[in-house]
């Protein structure tokens, strides 16, 4: 289980735009926001990638970098960036199952239409030096951090130089 204060492991996916993102290569002024999805399937995953469209400007205020990832495959990640209202968010997809297992996060079997396996939703704040800040980790699409607080809980951190809680 990852800690606060602790390197996470580094990640290196490809983006729906035909680039590579890789978490050591980030350069944020104050964090990296790394939001993961559970993927085209999930409804509850559309409003909230909608949503976070309409922060982007706010998190690029603060300094802070952000990716939504899923397990989904390239077709079905360009298929959400297609049919979703999120032009602007930098989408990664094929995020391994076993990695998303080192980053602590809920991997489920699919019922109906969902794929076979696919990963819970996660939330991860990190620092330039890829060290953890802090996490939110989800066992279903339901009950994820309001973009408006972390949005808050970052000006607060980054006004009042808040430490990382939760590494003991």
């Amino acid at each position: 289980m990852l800690k606060p204060r602790q390197k996470t492991p580094d990640l290196s996916l490809n983006l729906v735009n035909g680039t590579e993102w890789t978490l050591s290569k980030q350069k944020p002024e104050a964090f990296t926001l790394l939001i993961v999805y559970r993927g085209l399937h999930c409804p509850v995953c559309k409003k909230y990638l909608e949503e976070l469209q309409t922060k982007l400007s706010k998190f690029d205020d603060l300094g802070v970098n952000v990716i939504a990832v899923s397990s989904d495959t390239e077709a079905i990640a360009k298929e959400t960036y297609e049919e979703w209202d999120i032009a602007d968010v930098p989408l990664g997809y094929e995020f391994p199952i076993e990695e998303a297992r080192e980053w602590g996060l809920f991997i489920s079997k699919g019922i109906k239409k969902e794929p076979e396996t696919f990963i819970e939703p996660g939330l991860f704040v990190i620092r330039p030096n890829q060290e953890l800040y802090c996490a939110s980790i989800q066992t279903m699409p339901f009950a994820r951090p309001g973009l408006d607080d972390v949005i808050g809980a970052i000006k607060f951190v980054l006004d009042k130089d808040y430490p990382a809680r939760g590494e003991a």
